[in-house]
């Protein structure tokens, strides 16, 4: 199964912009030295960070990258929102097998309780800003 790191990375990202920022900010590639990634990769990520209005960035020979606004105001879900990043859970697309009763109503049912796991996730990471994050990071 593949896994999706877009939302880890770009927390890794926010981070590394709130803890190395100054006046000139910070570039893409300090961060994807950090991450240990192409500048190209943090650039295509900072697209979608500076779209949904979390950062802001500059481009050219001096270009750099700031939080858009305070890491108070900025919360886990909003950067999930901002990646795409995909759900926690997904549903198999097997076929279904018209023998079985399970395998004719599992959708159905593993939906409800999914949307109810999905609902919770986007909850906590409601309650979490980067500014939390970024104390966690700096303790260590």
């Amino acid at each position: 199964m593949a896994i999706n790191t877009q939302f880890s990375i770009a927390v890794h990202l926010l981070v590394g912009i709130a803890c190395g920022c100054n006046e000139q900010g910070v570039t893409s590639g300090h961060l994807a030295e950090s991450v240990n990634t192409s500048p190209s990769f943090v650039r295509r990520t900072l697209a979608k960070l500076s779209k949904a209005g979390l950062v802001e960035t500059a481009t050219g020979k001096a270009g750099a990258c700031w939080l858009a606004k305070d890491a108070k105001q900025i919360f886990l879900l909003d950067i999930y929102k901002a990646v795409d990043a995909p759900k926690a859970f997904s549903i198999h697309s097997y076929a279904e097998q018209k023998v079985c009763t399970v395998s004719c109503h599992i959708k159905t049912a593993l939906e409800k309780a999914l949307v109810k796991t999905q609902k919770a996730l986007e909850a906590s990471l409601a309650e979490i800003s980067l500014a939390q994050i970024v104390s966690d990071v700096k303790k260590k």
